[in-house]
């Protein structure tokens, strides 16, 4: 897939690689964007090739510094252009790929960013990084699903901290709440994130969609339907399942 103004997109060796590529603008999310992704996130999903994507910043000084307020702010309202910019559903994109999905995050992570970040499955960080929701220093509150991601990753407490004071938090802060899985020094980060993404690309990709998906909606359930969904799963790579891709 090519042609896409605010995203590169690549694939090789059964990993997807997503560049949000408006470095100029600190990769600040757009309506453009918005389109863009939406279309890479449901080749992505419906991509049998695809084992995991891995989502990064073109640039020295971001992943994503939140949503365009240029644009945001020349709109109608908060409101109609919060409705203008989420109407694709990309966030819902995001919950619906099937495959592990990883994020590698440096410099500023904020808004629209932290946000997609928290829509991966694993993230990992540079030593520069810095996260924030500063939305309510606009006066509105997150609508890309922050309010929702962020305390079922870090816990009520800090999620409330952040949300309500707007407070940014460095690298080491994130790692200490489990915002992120991994700190490595910045000349590291694209070879540590290539490593983990090659790492799960080498396993049997119906085993890696099953074992997300025990996990991401069993968190939703109850202990006991949860095991039960991990002996459904289970069930499908029983002998039988394992001589016959022998």
């Amino acid at each position: 897939m090519t042609g896409f103004d605010t995203l590169l997109y690549e694939k090789q060796d059964g990993i997807a690689y997503v560049t949000l590529n408006r470095p100029q603008f600190l990769n600040a999310y757009n309506m453009q964007m918005r389109d863009d992704l939406a279309e890479v996130l449901k080749a992505i999903r419906d991509d049998d090739e695809v084992r995991v994507a891995l989502f990064r910043g073109a640039g020295e000084k971001a992943f994503c510094a939140g949503a365009d307020l240029k644009e945001f702010l020349t709109a109608p309202s908060p409101v109609v252009a919060r409705q203008i910019r989420f109407d694709r559903d990309v966030w819902g994109l995001f919950l619906s790929v099937p495959q592990p999905l990883i994020a590698a995050l440096h410099g500023y992570v904020l808004g629209s960013g932290i946000e997609m970040a928290l829509c991966c499955d694993l993230r990992i960080a540079s030593e520069d990084a810095h996260f924030g929701l500063p939305e309510v220093e606009l006066g509105i509150i997150p609508a890309a699903g922050g309010t929702q991601t962020l305390p079922r990753t870090v816990g009520r407490g800090y999620a409330l901290e952040m949300l309500l004071t707007g407070r940014w938090i460095d690298a080491g802060k994130a790692w200490q709440i489990k915002l992120v899985n991994r700190v490595v020094p910045k000349k590291q980060l694209r070879k540590t994130v290539k490593q983990m993404a090659a790492r799960i690309a080498a396993h049997d990709p119906d085993v890696m969609r099953c074992a997300k998906q025990a996990v991401v909606q069993g968190l939703d359930l109850p202990l006991a339907a949860g095991l039960d969904l991990e002996r459904i799963l289970a069930a499908r790579f029983g002998p039988g399942s394992i001589a016959q891709k022998a």
